[in-house]
């Protein structure tokens, strides 16, 4: 949304310099006719005039309220030189010369001066005073002549072209972005859909064909093939626990092999994707690849996950860092969130998901987890394993 406001503005200012100079050319080129005005007033209009022209520069830059005031009065001052000596009657044409330097060369202003209450008093002050003058300067200056209208329709469409932009833009900017947020949502849906429906499927190929089996006493198959199969299941049952996603050979097979190391980086990367479809961001630091045995791995990640798990459900925030180093005995990690926290001896003697899941894990493998929290200061765990 700001970097869009930031946009608008930028358009805005551009398009006021742009029709500022382009309003002021047309002037001082309809000016330069013989006869309109005397050349003394000539001469004395250029300072106004290229005053006005870096005024309009620096809006288009993206200048403040201060250029737009001195850019109008810049114009309002080159208006007024224009029908000097007020004495003498103008001259034909002046109205029709100088109509373009108010109706675009100052009112280009008008743009960018709709979004407050001091901006909008700067553009009537500015609409008044230049009709004003562009009519003394016409033959009929007691009624409204068509430059003083050609005047006032300028200001006006200037100043509703800028209220829309500035109107408009935000309200488009909050659709989009309802827009992209529904759409984030129903691809979500989709894709726990087509999750829910694949994880059925694979319990449907390997572990309920196993305890169906197991409900008819195995009645066709040899006690081998059903532990031997009952082992498959299990090691599948871990690679989902850890976030993998087999993909299957063939229905009930899914070349799951033993492996005595696994390299930890990869399964982290497994870890990050199922969090960040739960809409938890988790953001790695530190060591990218450590090899560790397989029970030291499951321990390790499981009780990184269930940290993660606990930062989903009970930080209040969508984000937590995880800091992976090693050495030559230990890797650790350490996995920080900026929530909510808590106080540590509030927690109660019922909630076995950490002191079990965590806590409880990690000695088994020769292991140990630290936790470190304070109400409103977020929470920190380091998990530490032998290599």
């Amino acid at each position: 949304m700001e970097l869009i406001a930031k946009e608008r503005d930028r358009l805005l200012h551009r398009t006021a310099r742009f029709l500022g100079l382009g309003g002021t050319f047309v002037a001082l080129v309809s000016l330069s006719f013989p006869g309109v005005i005397p050349f003394s007033t000539y001469l004395e209009m250029l300072p106004p005039l290229a005053f006005l022209v870096f005024s309009l520069v620096m809006i288009g830059r993206g200048g403040g309220l201060g250029w737009m005031a001195l850019a109008l009065l810049a114009g309002l001052t080159a208006l007024f030189i224009a029908r000097v000596p007020w004495s003498q009657p103008p001259s034909t044409g002046l109205a029709a010369a100088v109509s373009p330097l108010a109706a675009a060369g100052t009112a280009s202003i008008a743009l960018v001066l709709t979004s407050s209450l001091l901006r909008i008093m700067l553009l009537l002050v500015g609409a008044l005073a230049s009709t004003l003058l562009v009519q003394q300067a016409s033959a009929t200056p007691g009624t409204l002549s068509p430059s003083g209208l050609l005047v006032v329709l300028g200001w006006v469409l200037t100043a509703v072209l800028g209220y829309w932009l500035s109107a408009s833009v935000p309200r488009a900017a909050r659709r989009i972005y309802s827009i992209g947020k529904a759409h984030r949502a129903e691809r979500q849906a989709s894709e726990t859909e087509a999750q829910r429906r694949q994880g059925a499927r694979l319990l449907h190929d390997t572990v309920l064909a196993t305890l169906t089996l197991l409900a008819h006493s195995g009645v066709g198959v040899a006690p081998e093939a059903l532990r031997q199969q009952a082992s498959e299941d299990a090691r599948l049952l871990r690679q989902l626990r850890l976030g993998a996603t087999p993909t299957p050979q063939s229905s009930g097979d899914y070349n799951l092999e033993p492996v005595e190391e696994t390299a930890l980086g990869t399964t982290l990367e497994s870890v990050k994707q199922r969090f960040g479809r739960m809409g938890l961001e988790v953001s790695w630091h530190g060591t990218g690849q450590v090899l560790l045995p397989s029970d030291v791995l499951d321990a390790f990640l499981l009780s990184l996950a269930e940290c993660l798990e606990n930062v989903r459900r009970h930080s209040g925030v969508t984000q937590a860092h995880v800091t992976i180093t090693d050495d030559a005995t230990t890797v650790r990690a350490m996995v920080t969130d900026s929530g909510v926290g808590f106080d540590l001896e509030g927690i109660d003697e019922d909630k076995l998901g950490f002191k079990e899941s965590v806590i409880g894990r990690l000695p088994e493998v020769g292991g140990n987890a630290r936790l470190f929290s304070a109400p409103g200061s977020g929470t920190t765990v380091v998990l530490e394993v032998p290599r």
